[in-house]
């Protein structure tokens, strides 16, 4: 296979040229370079307000506001199932969410952790975590463990 000139360079005209400002008036752009004549948009600086109509009501405020959403107040938990538990951690164990941070269970501990019952528990462990699910703290309970909610 040989390496062709077109493999290594750009293609013409895949990117624009940029305007060359101020360069006469033959350019099309010179005098004002394209600025017009006098006040704040022909001086350095300037900059154009996005959103701002000149005096009209913006498009977004002209259209209608409808509903509200919780969904920024909503709190996201880390979960963790049964099962898991069941694979990663020795009988008696105390299971806080440091040990879960630990064992790759759990990626961050600014989240709240919560138990989920899906698997079986046949061990005997002391779960810490700030959310249960009512069939997650029965088995636990029934494995022999126990149930700590942490703040």
């Amino acid at each position: 296979m040989s390496v062709q000139i077109a493999d290594i360079t750009k293609l013409a005209g895949s990117r624009p040229r940029r305007k060359r400002l101020g360069r006469g008036r033959g350019s099309g752009l010179g005098k004002t370079s394209g600025r017009g004549h006098k006040g704040a948009g022909s001086r350095s600086g300037w900059k154009k307000r996005s959103l701002k109509e000149g005096g009209q009501i913006a498009v977004y405020l002209r259209m209608p506001k409808r509903g509200f959403s919780n969904a920024r107040f909503a709190v996201r938990y880390s979960v963790v199932n049964l099962g898991d538990l069941e694979e990663r951690f020795a009988s008696g164990a105390h299971v806080t969410p440091q040990a879960l941070r630990e064992v790759g269970l759990i990626r961050s501990l600014r989240s709240p952790v919560k138990i989920l019952a899906d698997g079986a528990l046949s061990k005997k462990l002391v779960v810490e975590a700030a959310k249960f699910s009512e069939s997650a703290r029965k088995a636990i309970e029934a494995a022999g463990g126990q149930v700590k909610i942490s703040g």
